[in-house]
């Protein structure tokens, strides 16, 4: 008896998690990323990425949510973390299956050791899926506010 409680719970919990998910925005679904970034949740930083996704940053390129999971996205945690990310400007825009959300941002804290204080861009293009919105793409930039 005690299996089927777990497992009914598993399934509303699932299930609930889809349902705050499809009714997030765009703009909702990059701050619900960038949250969970923060908060160290793994599952739920990729529950908000494609499968195909494909991110690039600083000249590298990973091109699958499982690449992302095995390469940066510790380090992307750990970042997010240990710094402060304020949010200058954000724009976006949807048609009826594709968004894009334009941000510039400005991080400062310390990171190993190392006093962070920079100016980034990001963009993020979604898609919408019978599970809510989606991130597909990421491109991340950044340079130091003395440049």
């Amino acid at each position: 008896m005690s299996i089927l409680l777990v497992i009914l719970a598993l399934v509303v919990t699932v299930s609930g998690t889809s349902a705050q998910v499809a009714q997030q925005t765009p703009q909702e679904t990059v701050a619900a990323f960038h949250q969970a970034l923060v908060d160290g949740e793994k599952a739920q930083a990729l529950a908000l990425l494609a499968s195909d996704i494909v991110i690039f940053e600083s000249g590298g390129a990973e091109l699958s949510r499982q690449e992302y999971a095995s390469h940066h996205l510790p380090a992307d945690m750990a970042f997010s973390a240990a710094t402060q990310r304020k949010v200058i400007d954000q724009q976006g825009q949807e048609s009826e299956d594709i968004a894009w959300q334009l941000t510039r941002f400005e991080t400062t804290g310390v990171y190993k050791e190392r006093q962070i204080n920079s100016h980034g861009v990001e963009t993020m293009l979604l898609r919408r899926t019978q599970d809510g919105w989606l991130i597909m793409h990421i491109h991340w930039s950044s340079r130091s506010k003395a440049d």
